[in-house]
């Protein structure tokens, strides 16, 4: 297994690559709505005297801030932002297999984010399309394993129990019953779905169930649902650390 600390930039072998999405203005806090294309709104420079907190960023105080973050992160550099999110992260992980760049990684990722996972697995392929994510990647603890025995070791090592979302035969509904505490929720790709190896590791299955005319749904909504689902039972209704 193979770490990307949060806040720092991918070498050319790692999680991203030359796959970055379009992160123009980034180092001034900039960034652009994902659907129109226009900048997120944010705040502008901040009144002299800048305040003393050292967890301020002196370029954002300068020229403002319109990262997509919630309010009370305005200004701060993402090494504090990571810092703070550390000390809130639930128990839970999230995994994505990776053999096709796949578009939904991104996506996962993003919603690891807004629902606090403690960490992100990539399974497979080191590279993969971080446009989806739009930057959230920089906030989140992201993990590389070869495959999907690795990943099993890393679970049996934290002593986290491997919950694979897919709609297969066997698979129990997601929700009849409360996921694990301490659990990996395994997610596959578009498609195809989990690969057997995956299947082969994974201690439980649970299906999202469907009511209209498909079968599925892709790997980044499905993340978001389930991860909700996670929240709802575990989360006590408010954030972490709230």
């Amino acid at each position: 297994m193979t770490d990307n600390a949060p806040g720092s930039e991918p070498g050319p072998d790692a999680a991203g690559g030359s796959d970055a999405g379009d992160e123009t203005g980034e180092a001034l806090g900039g960034t652009t709505d994902e659907w129109f294309g226009g900048p997120v709104r944010g705040v502008g420079p901040h009144p002299q005297p800048w305040p003393d907190d050292p967890r301020l960023d002196p370029e954002l105080l300068e020229h403002g801030d319109s990262r997509n973050v919630v309010d009370r992160f305005r200004y701060w550099t993402v090494e504090s932002i990571v810092a703070d999110l550390d000390t809130t992260r639930f128990g839970y992980h999230v995994a994505i297999e990776n053999f096709a760049h796949d578009m939904n990684i991104g996506t996962v990722v993003r919603n690891a984010n807004a629902f606090g996972a403690a960490a992100v697995h990539i399974v497979g392929r080191r590279r993969w399309n971080r446009r989806g994510a739009m930057v959230t990647d920089r906030y989140v603890h992201l993990h590389h394993h070869p495959d999907a025995t690795s990943l099993a070791a890393f679970a049996r090592a934290e002593g986290l129990v491997l919950v694979g979302i897919d709609n297969i035969e066997g698979s129990v509904p997601l929700e009849s019953s409360p996921l694990p505490l301490r659990c990996v929720l395994v997610f596959g790709q578009e498609g195809r779905g989990l690969t057997d190896d995956a299947l082969a590791v994974c201690d439980e299955v649970r299906d999202i169930p469907m009511f209209g005319s498909t079968r599925s749904i892709n790997a980044g909504v499905a993340s978001g649902v389930a991860m909700s689902a996670w929240v709802r039972h575990h989360g006590g209704g408010s954030s972490p650390g709230t």
